[in-house]
């Protein structure tokens, strides 16, 4: 009997792997093309062995394929569909975003009006102090 795992499953399996900001950032520098371990740190923004963990879990995914040069590991990534994803995802996010910005400027027009004085129209306000009576 051969049990296949669920494609919802390894879908989930394969989100977890972009889960980390790390390895996005990664994807994201490897977008231009190669690199070593010594150019990622820095454009990361992490340890290089925090880093060499994350490039680990990327090439167990098969998303980074890595290849020696010299005494240099160069790092890139194996199918570049994957940059597809990472725009789309920007696209979700700033759809999102502008959505959040539009109820916020329409909250905040809301804030304002609510607070500016009411003024009736068509009455008047009769002036305080002495009142005679003639």
């Amino acid at each position: 009997m051969v049990v296949t795992t669920p494609i919802y499953q390894v879908k989930a399996e394969f989100f977890k792997t972009l889960g980390h900001p790390a390895r996005i950032r990664v994807l994201e520098v490897l977008r231009d093309g190669e690199r070593t371990v010594s150019d990622l740190v820095p454009a990361v923004g992490i340890e290089a062995s925090h880093l060499s963990q994350q490039l680990a879990v990327l090439r167990r995914a098969n998303l980074v394929q890595a290849r020696k040069e010299g005494t240099s590991v160069l790092y890139s990534v194996g199918n570049p569909v994957i940059f597809e994803l990472l725009d789309v995802a920007r696209r979700i996010l700033t759809s999102s975003l502008d959505e959040t910005r539009a109820l916020l400027t329409e909250l905040e027009l809301s804030e304002r009006s609510s607070h500016s004085p009411k003024i009736k129209v068509g009455t008047e306000r009769k002036p305080r102090g002495k009142t005679s009576h003639r």
